[in-house]
């Protein structure tokens, strides 16, 4: 049986599989696309690299790494969310960032999003993240952050006011992730505050770990090697 965390995800997401990549840029005024584009460029790919997309959704970076040439498997547990991204032209992959069905040090790089605050033991999940990619490979990570200051009172009144009530507005499923998500990136970051993310990528068993802030904060990108 998959873990409470895990499930609670799967119902979030198959609601709003559909329309994700629209209502994801208008949510975060288009910085969504942008994050995720500055993730790749920080891994700073070889050409043609073999990676896996890991928490792919409907496959945004998927579909970015595709145009550069690269060789990608877009793996995630939500089947409707991944139907999705293989109608995009992906090749599609079923499966739990916990138990990945690749064998050890298989792909060139590795890229997620959006997944940590949605397991249970996210050392745990890195190390496994970390298995499938060679040594001297890449992995890269967007996810939302927290703003400080007036950036931080603006940020905690959209994510806890505005979403959910656009989220009502949208409807099927969307008033749920509204609701659900600023408590959430809230949580998370408690969990790991300063530099605590860096840390744990690096207990993983990554070095290099840079980690970059965007959109004033409100999103981040990082970027790890496997020793």
């Amino acid at each position: 049986m998959l873990p409470e965390i895990n499930r609670t995800a799967r119902q979030l997401f198959a609601p709003i599989a559909a329309d994700y990549g629209v209502w994801s840029r208008l949510l975060s005024f288009w910085q969504d696309p942008r994050w995720r584009r500055s993730m790749i460029r920080g891994l700073r790919l070889p050409p043609n690299s073999r990676i896996l997309d890991v928490a792919a959704g409907t496959g945004e970076v998927t579909r970015l790494l595709q145009q550069e040439g690269h060789q990608v498997i877009s793996l995630d547990q939500s089947r409707e969310m991944l139907r999705r991204a293989a109608d995009g032209g992906a090749v599609a992959a079923l499966g739990r960032a916990e138990e990945l069905p690749f064998a050890g040090e298989s792909f060139d790089a590795l890229t997620f999003t959006y997944l940590l605050r949605y397991v249970e033991d996210p050392l745990s999940c890195m190390r496994e993240l970390a298995r499938v990619v060679r040594p001297g490979g890449s992995i890269g990570m967007v996810e939302f952050g927290r703003p400080r200051g007036l950036w931080g009172a603006l940020w905690r009144f959209y994510t806890r006011n505005c979403l959910p009530l656009a989220g009502k507005y949208i409807g099927h499923g969307w008033e749920q992730v509204g609701t659900f998500l600023g408590p959430n990136i809230d949580a998370f970051w408690r969990r790991f505050p300063g530099d605590g993310l860096i840390e744990l990528w690096e207990e993983a068993g990554l070095d290099r770990v840079e980690r970059t802030n965007m959109s004033l904060g409100g999103g981040i990108f990082m970027t790890g090697r496997k020793k």
